[in-house]
C-alpha cells in the first residue's frame, strides 16, 4: 500500500464530532502521515488550529492529544521537519528505528517481515515496489489498520482481521518504538508524537479485548 497524505489526514484536528470508527480511521492516517515524511506545512497548520477539548471530558486521549497540539504551536514548520529529518533520515542508522523487525528481533529484515507479507498477502494487499521502505515501517502498519477499518470490502475490512492484525503487528513492539522515540534528546515534537501513539496504542488494545 502506498502511503499518500490526504485531506484525511488532517480532518482528526478539524473536528471532534464523527462516529468512532472514522475517527479510528482518522487517527491512524494522520499517525501515519507524521512518522512517513517530514509533515506537510498544511498538516502542521491544520495541527495548531486541532481542537483539543475531547467530546468527553477527560478521555485517555485528551492529554496526549493537548500537549502534541501545544508543542506545534510553539515550533516552526521549519523545526518540525527538521527533527523527522534528524531522528529517522540521513544515510545508514537512522537515530531511532521506526521498523518492528528491529524491534522484535533486533535485525531488520527479519522473520517479523517474512510473517507479516504472509499476512498482507492474505489480506490482498501488496507492496508498492516504488517505495524504499520495508512493510514493517510503523507508517505503513498504520495505513494497514486505516484500511481495515474503512475499506470497502467486508470480508478484509473489518474487526476480526483488525484484532488479529494489530496484535500480530502492532501490539508486540509499538511501546518500544515510542519508549526510544520518547526518551531521545533529539526528539521534541516527536516525544509527543511518541506519547499520543503509546496513548491511542494503548485505546486500541483495550478496545481490542473487550471483544474476546
Amino acid at each position: 500500500m502506498k502511503h499518500e497524505s490526504t485531506n484525511s489526514d488532517a480532518s482528526l484536528v478539524q473536528t471532534s464530532s464523527f462516529d468512532e470508527e472514522t475517527a479510528r480511521s482518522e487517527v491512524y492516517g494522520l499517525l501515519s502521515a507524521l512518522y512517513y515524511a517530514p509533515p506537510a506545512a498544511e498538516l502542521i497548520a491544520s495541527m495548531r488550529v486541532a481542537v483539543t477539548e475531547a467530546p468527553a471530558a477527560g478521555g485517555f486521549l485528551e492529554g496526549p492529544w493537548q500537549d502534541l497540539v501545544a508543542r506545534t504551536r510553539e515550533l516552526s514548520d521549519d523545526a518540525i521537519q527538521a527533527e523527522h529529518n534528524a531522528l529517522f533520515g540521513g544515510v545508514g542508522k537512522p537515530e531511532v528505528y521506526l521498523f518492528g523487525s528491529h524491534y522484535l528481533s533486533g535485525f531488520l529484515n527479519e522473520k517479523p517481515l517474512a510473517k507479516l507479507r504472509t499476512d498482507l498477502v492474505a489480506l490482498g494487499l501488496t507492496r508498492d515496489e516504488t517505495l524504499p521502505e520495508t512493510e514493517d515501517h510503523i507508517a505503513y502498519l498504520f495505513e494497514v489498520m486505516r484500511y481495515l477499518i474503512a475499506g470497502d470490502d467486508v470480508s478484509v475490512a473489518n474487526l476480526t482481521q483488525q484484532q488479529a492484525f494489530f496484535a500480530a503487528h502492532l501490539q508486540p513492539w509499538s511501546n518500544a518504538l515510542c519508549d526510544a522515540l520518547a526518551a531521545h534528546p533529539k526528539a521534541s515534537f516527536y516525544k509527543c508524537v511518541a506519547e499520543f501513539t503509546r496513548a491511542y496504542m494503548s485505546v486500541e488494545s483495550q478496545g481490542f479485548d473487550m471483544l474476546d
